[in-house]
């Protein structure tokens, strides 16, 4: 039989194991633990929307690569698809061609294979999807 660790159980593993340091009696760890999850500070959708908005918004990932960080972390179908919905589509647009541009002009590389390569590889990196990124392709390499 398989075993699923979700990242809930996780978060009450890593809970309880701090909890050991503070050397308290089983029924405070207990009440601690409850009240954490009942309050929603160990939350897996909570968790999702904020990974969610933060990377797009500070780092500039795209959808792709936070769906791959977040099935590596064990998140749940339902709540990858639930966080995606954290990112408005035309906030999302306008951040990846904000972020194209940028690279596109901060590119040392003269027009041709070697800064469309470069360009390409930079927002694939960042998780965008491919369609976005060729259509942006040829737009700037006119």
């Amino acid at each position: 039989m398989e075993y699923f660790c979700s990242y809930q159980d996780r978060c009450h593993k890593e809970v309880e194991q701090k909890l050991k340091n503070f050397m308290l009696i089983p029924e405070v760890k207990e009440k601690i633990i409850v009240h954490l999850i009942e309050n929603k500070y160990i939350d897996e959708e909570r968790f999702a929307k904020s990974f969610t908005r933060g990377k797009h918004n500070y780092k500039g990932w795209g959808k792709v690569r936070i769906i791959q960080e977040l099935k590596f972390r064990e998140i749940s179908k339902r709540n990858i698809d639930l966080a995606l919905l954290e990112l408005p589509f035309e906030l999302y647009l306008q951040n990846f061609h904000a972020l194209a541009e940028k690279n596109w002009e901060s590119s040392k590389e003269r027009k041709g294979q070697k800064k469309n390569k470069k360009f390409v590889d930079f927002l694939l990196r960042k998780g965008y999807e491919t369609n976005l990124i060729f259509e942006k392709l040829r737009e700037l390499d006119k």
